[in-house]
């Protein structure tokens, strides 16, 4: 596909998914402004794309300087054309070790980030009368297992306001996307540790493989972009768990219970002996 002249604005674009996605734009023809909080990452991945990239800090937890960002790319280039929510944080392990602190940390970015971005660039894509909001949810926000409850929690509300807003959005000619990828290539699998989760392991054993290729995935987003589809959701077996989930809810919280079950017999024996 091509996206020659395209302005796009792409958070968390310091590395994993948000990195992958300016490379699939910039390869498409299009300008990308990489935005993350590490400004040092954003810059990074920037500096390899030559000049149809810029990099710039921000704190999606911040309205307003989420709101300074989208204006940014506007004064510069007249209008933006691709908003990438893809920001995110990940806490794994038993609900009750979480803090209030944590909870709220993982709101604020999973939702509030979302929103932040919405509210900035859907208005503007109204008086446009085009544009494309893409969304980074997640397998997490169409099924459901503990230990991750609380970003399970984030997706889902990332995958009800992105088709609710697609309902919404199409008679002002502006489209949105929900990405739901399972487990992929990511300094995500390895963040956000809780009494002994491992991230890497609970994620590849419920995918039941090896991690989803984080190019590949932005890839595919660009073509789910172009073919205005709702939902992306890879890997294959993914949407094989997605379907499963969806005719057989009791079954596959059934099938969710043995795995946590599972889950915490590993970490039980992968924590040091206190004798």
């Amino acid at each position: 596909m091509t996206l020659r002249g395209k302005q796009a604005l792409v958070t968390g674009a310091g590395s994993g998914i948000g990195a992958a996605l300016c490379r699939a734009l910039v390869a498409a023809g299009a300008e990308v402004m990489c935005t993350d909080v590490d400004a040092a990452a954003a810059e990074n991945t920037a500096s390899t794309l030559g000049p149809g990239a810029r990099s710039a800090r921000l704190d999606v937890t911040d309205a307003a300087a989420v709101q300074a960002a989208v204006d940014e790319v506007v004064q510069r280039a007249g209008r933006l054309d691709l908003m990438f929510n893809n920001a995110g944080i990940v806490w794994g392990g038993d609900t009750e070790l979480l803090t209030l602190e944590q909870w709220n940390a993982i709101i604020d970015v999973n939702i509030r980030g979302v929103v932040h971005g919405v509210a900035a660039a859907y208005p503007l894509m109204v008086r446009q009368g085009h544009g494309h909001i893409v969304n980074t949810a997640s397998m997490a926000g169409l099924t459901a297992a503990g230990q991750v409850t609380s970003y399970v929690m984030t997706k889902h509300a990332v995958v009800g306001l992105s088709l609710a807003l697609r309902s919404e959005a199409a008679a002002r000619g502006v489209r949105v996307l929900a990405v739901c990828p399972a487990a992929v290539e990511t300094p995500i699998l390895d963040k956000g540790s809780v009494g002994g989760f491992v991230g890497r392991d609970y994620f590849l054993q419920a995918q039941g493989g090896k991690p989803y290729d984080a190019d590949r995935l932005a890839r595919d987003v660009l073509r789910a972009v172009e073919r205005d589809k709702p939902i992306l959701v890879k890997p294959r077996i993914a949407h094989a768990q997605w379907w499963f989930a969806r005719l057989a809810p009791g079954l596959m919280n059934r099938v969710s219970m043995r795995f946590i079950a599972d889950q915490r017999a590993k970490q039980a024996q992968s924590r040091p002996s206190t004798l």
